[in-house]
């Protein structure tokens, strides 16, 4: 697939089936992310591959979590935090490194892993995989940082949620850029 077709028909996707997807092809697109450029080549970006047991125990944090913050919550709140991470075979987190010195701006790190993550999207796409990406309340759990290896302050940018698809991929409605650009001549 080319560049142009995969960026045009990509498209986030929740429903995956349980299969397990190789590590060879994980690695494929781990080698595809690492080529987004970053200013001072840096190489800020930090992943965390979860497959088998590891998205259980994340299931399990994403529960108490819940608990801590919302005490008597009912038993099937927690169960659906819990079955989070279930949703698919792999789920990679995608964490932004501080600058290593004063030239090299945080905004500009942050910016280079999401490069990563969408070169990582681009490249599921391509070789058939689904995806999505996740944030919310649980990039910024603390607990979940420090169960995947992460700082407090260190910024947890994707939780990318990958598997075959579980039904045939069709690309939605885009949006276009005319509405979001000004020409200046």
């Amino acid at each position: 697939m080319d560049a142009l077709k995969a960026i045009f028909t990509r498209q986030s996707i929740g429903g995956v089936k349980p299969d397990p997807v190789p590590r060879e092809l994980i690695e494929k697109l781990l080698s595809a992310a690492v080529q987004a450029p970053n200013h001072y080549k840096v190489h800020p970006w930090r992943f965390m591959v979860l497959t088998g047991a590891a998205r259980e125990r994340l299931g399990e944090i994403l529960a108490r979590s819940f608990a801590e913050r919302f005490p008597g919550a009912p038993a099937s709140a927690l169960d659906k935090e819990r079955a989070k991470p279930l949703r698919a075979p792999v789920i990679i987190a995608v964490g932004v490194d501080k600058p290593p010195e004063p030239k090299v701006l945080e905004i500009e790190n942050i910016c280079a892993a999401a490069a990563a993550a969408e070169n990582l999207l681009l490249a599921a796409h391509a070789l058939g995989l689904a995806a999505k990406w996740r944030t919310g309340e649980d990039a910024r759990n603390p607990h979940v940082k420090e169960f995947l290896g992460f700082a407090p302050d260190q910024h947890l940018i994707a939780l990318l949620y990958i598997g075959y698809p579980a039904a045939d991929m069709e690309a939605g409605n885009r949006p276009g850029f005319e509405d979001r650009t000004v020409w200046i001549e």
